[in-house]
């Protein structure tokens, strides 16, 4: 069939980062206390099967923002796609993004808001894989404007799952956040429902092949909505302090690139049900202020609404769903599916174990810390 997209008629077929541990592979042992001690690190392999990708059709909801664009630049340039769909509301950075890839012909772009269940009819036909990125992530933006928020992120993931089941989707992935986990803010208890409903699906599916999984990782390196930029024109204008909500403030951090490597994996690794979890490390905030500008006094302005000191992304109420694997951590789901499913292993026949009971893997207790070099690197 045809459809009209912003840039007109489109034939749409169905037809190292050194300081993280996405590339490293660890030995743990536990403490008492259920946390991890790291030991010996060995190099373990990343390479994507790239058959794994050839001749597939991938939608990414949100697909204009940070993650959206640098996922789709490694999707072309490592993977024989079949299409790539753009799903998103911002005609104007459709254009833009256009004009980056506008040399190959892979590339699709649809106008539409996950809100909109017609729309995501249409432009799911044909579709294997959906990575669902679209959400509304201000903190402040939802707790002014909460049905907004809901609108977005519960009844926009809602319709994904019941389109995707609708129109055959082999797999979808749904990136949430460290926020979803004791969530104090609307952003984050919204992400907590979200993450629900898309382990669910795999209940509700029953006999049909769709399957979902959920991606959960914290604060991402440059990032649109990230301190960072921030940081950063503060110190090109020469700003007199830097702003830190609070002293003792921790956050997890991972690059985009690391984001879409640990997302693209999951798709291979999924059973689904399960909520795949990266190793990254934290750094304190004061930290992250002072290797951005060095050279700027820090201002205590005090928590913002709905923040928290520290993120979790496993809670110790969890722990005994919880597996560790060598570079990431897997929660399996609360409820029972009709197929019993183990996800101590999963399909690349990867091995985790099971974590001592009261585990938490936060931002505070993490055994992997970045300093202010490897930050700078990152960037």
């Amino acid at each position: 069939y045809t459809c009209n997209s912003v840039f007109g008629n489109i034939n749409h077929h169905s037809s190292h980062y050194p300081v993280t541990k996405l590339n490293q592979k660890f030995d743990h042992t536990f403490s008492k206390s259920g946390h991890y001690k790291k030991h010996k690190t060995i190099k373990i392999n990343h390479t994507m099967t790239i058959d794994f990708f050839t001749d597939k059709v991938i939608l990414i909801t949100g697909g204009t923002g940070s993650f959206g664009k640098q996922c789709v630049k490694t999707l072309l340039e490592k993977y024989n796609l079949k299409k790539i769909i753009v799903y998103s509301r911002d005609e104007l950075k459709q254009w833009e993004m256009a004009q980056i890839f506008d040399d190959d012909d892979r590339m699709r772009y649809f106008i539409g808001d996950v809100r909109d269940i017609e729309r995501l009819s249409l432009a799911m036909r044909g579709v294997d894989f959906i990575i669902h990125a679209a959400a509304l992530k201000q903190i402040p933006t939802a707790e002014y404007n909460p049905m907004e928020c809901i609108k977005t992120n519960i009844l926009g993931a809602n319709n994904i799952i019941d389109v995707a089941l609708a129109q055959g989707v082999q797999k979808v992935v749904a990136l949430s956040t460290d926020k979803a986990v004791n969530p104090t803010n609307l952003y984050g208890a919204t992400k907590l429902a979200s993450d629900k409903l898309f382990v669910a699906a795999n209940n509700i599916a029953g006999g049909l092949p769709t399957r979902f999984s959920v991606v959960r990782y914290g604060n991402v390196v440059g990032s649109r909505g990230s301190v960072i930029p921030l940081f950063q024109k503060l110190v090109k204008e020469n700003a007199s302090e830097i702003p830190i909500t609070d002293p003792r403030m921790t956050r997890f951090w991972i690059t985009l690139e690391q984001g879409i490597e640990f997302v693209l994996k999951a798709f291979q690794r999924m059973k689904g049900g399960e909520t795949f979890i990266p190793k990254i490390p934290s750094m304190k905030m004061t930290d992250l202020g002072s290797a951005i500008a060095p050279n700027i006094p820090q201002k205590i302005i005090g928590i913002r609404p709905g923040e928290k000191l520290h993120e979790a992304m496993c809670n110790r109420e969890v722990s005994h769903l919880v597996y560790e694997f060598p570079d990431h951590f897997v929660i399996r789901p609360t409820i029972e599916f009709q197929n019993q499913i183990d996800y101590s292993v999963n399909e690349l026949q990867e091995k985790g174990q099971p974590v001592p009971e009261g585990f938490e893997y936060s931002s505070d207790n993490n055994t992997d810390w970045l300093t202010k070099e490897q930050l700078l690197s990152m960037i």
